[in-house]
């Protein structure tokens, strides 16, 4: 499920805003609440993306939340003749310094 940015300001309060680690310069995000995921649209329905982390931080900066998540995962594990993929994501906690 995905929501407007606007509409998602509107909340009291999130478990955790996720911003998803995609390729070297390329983020989206996501908000946890009650263990339900909804990813972050802009007002044209499209997924909101952004080229940096600090860009995805300032446009996310009105949502109320207890906790930023970084998470990223790996393709990097798969190998010709190896294991099955299992999963190896990574989520680490991030602060808004307020750079921006």
């Amino acid at each position: 499920m995905k929501k407007p940015l606007s509409t998602l300001e509107q909340y009291f309060e999130f478990d955790a805003v996720v911003i998803h680690s995609l390729d070297m310069c390329l983020y989206q995000a996501s908000v946890r609440l009650d263990g339900q995921e909804i990813w972050v649209a802009t007002e044209q329905g499209q997924l909101l993306k952004t080229n940096s982390l600090i860009g995805m931080q300032k446009q996310l900066a009105n949502l109320k939340t207890k906790q930023y998540l970084l998470r990223q995962q790996s393709a990097y594990d798969e190998m010709v003749g190896g294991p099955s993929k299992i999963d190896n994501t990574l989520e680490i906690p991030l602060t808004d310094h307020r750079l921006y």
